[in-house]
């Protein structure tokens, strides 16, 4: 039998653990088997410049943290080597990190399961949701739309003016 001190460390831990899963906008949970360090060394700096925190966790400590919340699906999902990547601001920052990773290393990382705005997903699902553009992208492609209708109008505008003979044309 654990001792209390060794208890309550691991309460400790559930409890911060959940509190950051709670926090989050997003998680997705990975088993990592089978990759090098170089190639863990490079997925880790990848998350940690998209501003997600990126942990190996004991299947046993995250099912009672997820348990908690509701996450109760994915408790199946627990087995063998685990990580998490939790996302605070993005929420499909960690599905396209290790999205693009799982795909690359060729079945020796792959995605078991993950959260999104407090709805539990399948791999296929965060498959998917790796596969969508990124927030600056969904930004970048608005402005592009945005301006294009603009200048549409200053055309048309422009070539009225020229039609009525009002002068130079803007």
């Amino acid at each position: 039998m654990p001792s209390e001190k060794v208890l309550s460390e691991k309460k400790a831990y559930v409890e911060e653990l959940a509190a950051k899963i709670k926090e989050s906008t997003a998680g997705v949970i990975v088993d990592y088997k089978g990759i090098s360090v170089a190639d863990d060394t490079k997925l880790r700096r990848e998350l940690r410049e998209a501003g997600v925190d990126y942990a190996v966790v004991k299947n046993t400590m995250l099912r009672f943290a997820i348990s908690g919340l509701g996450y109760t699906e994915m408790e199946n999902s627990l087995e063998g080597s685990t990580a998490i990547a939790i996302s605070k601001e993005d929420p499909i920052a960690a599905a396209k990190v290790l999205g693009k990773f799982a795909e690359a290393s060729k079945g020796k990382f792959s995605i078991k399961a993950g959260y999104m705005d407090g709805k539990p997903m399948n791999s296929d699902d965060v498959m998917a949701l790796s596969k969508l553009p990124g927030k600056q992208e969904l930004l970048s492609m608005l402005c592009s739309a945005l301006q294009g209708n603009i200048r549409g109008l200053a055309v048309a505008i422009n070539a009225i003016a020229e039609k009525n003979g009002e002068g130079d044309a803007a």
